[in-house]
């Protein structure tokens, strides 16, 4: 049975005894177009890790599509309820933990042959959205693709250029790792119960990330850098290293000295930390 249109998913709610969260950011998808789209993305033959998969609607779709699906909810009612979607042709395993602590390696060891890579296709806990991302970017010998749903203006930020105000230190810390693109916008009318904002899905492809001397000293200033983004770099990378310091290095990579951090790209950032001095970066 499908649970995506409203009164048949406050009718299962209602079966299991339980509502919508709001602690575990439990807003359950009720548009079937967008489950199917999300969907899409998962073919027959991929493996999927979906997170807090909630009543299985988006499951659903994923399983009709042919993927193998591990689905991994927090919740004790929704995961065995989950298993309602257990077939003979064993395609989905429920596991009932909390994602930030699955061993993620360990698991995929015993469903995916040594050459392949999973996939992630999950509406994603909100509040735990920033984490969960941190944790599986760094994946690349995992995963080849995230598709998440995401808060509208968090998916912005993940998206954006150089030059504009959504640009961010964590931009450039996901384009490391992937190549992130906006895939479409969600309406909160697409959800029960209707959060307080819009939300977005993303397609991150992962990729190995580029080859620098020093992972550590490179996000250190890109945070920096963007704490103080109104500013200068020879100002907002004061407490790291020098103006002086900073200023000849944005010479050497050929930039303006006094450029901001929104103004250069991954590629500028990468170059400038590989220029600048670490003598005081573990102070």
């Amino acid at each position: 049975m499908s649970i995506y249109r409203p009164s048949e998913l406050r009718q299962f709610l209602e079966s299991l005894g339980v509502g919508p969260k709001k602690g575990l950011s439990q807003n359950f998808l009720i548009d079937g177009n967008i489950l199917r789209k999300i969907g899409a993305h998962g073919q027959s033959g991929d493996l999927v890790i979906e997170i807090g998969p909630g009543p299985g609607s988006l499951t659903e779709v994923l399983l009709s599509q042919g993927a193998q699906v591990l689905a991994i909810e927090k919740d004790p009612i929704l995961a065995q309820a989950l298993k309602r979607l257990e077939s003979d042709e064993h395609k989905l395993t429920v596991f009932c933990e909390d994602f930030m602590q699955f061993p993620l390696a360990e698991t995929l060891k015993q469903f995916l042959p040594s050459d392949c890579k999973a996939k992630v296709i999950a509406n994603l806990p909100y509040h735990l959205t920033t984490p969960i991302l941190i944790k599986l970017v760094k994946e690349e010998q995992l995963f080849s693709d995230l598709v998440l749903m995401v808060q509208e203006e968090v998916a912005r930020r993940f998206t954006a250029q150089p030059g504009t105000s959504e640009y961010s230190s964590f931009t450039i810390f996901l384009n490391y790792y992937a190549k992130v693109k906006y895939a479409f916008g969600v309406s909160r009318n697409c959800f029960y119960p209707p959060p307080k904002v819009d939300s977005a899905v993303v397609h991150l492809q992962l990729h190995k990330p580029p080859a620098v001397e020093d992972e550590e000293w490179l996000f250190k200033i890109t945070r920096t850098a963007f704490e103080q983004r109104r500013k200068m770099l020879r100002s907002s990378l004061r407490e790291l290293v020098s103006a002086e310091e900073v200023m000849e290095a944005l010479r050497i990579i050929g930039k303006d000295p006094q450029v901001r951090p929104e103004q250069l790209s991954l590629a500028d950032f990468i170059q400038l930390s590989q220029k600048l001095p670490k003598k005081r970066r573990m102070e």
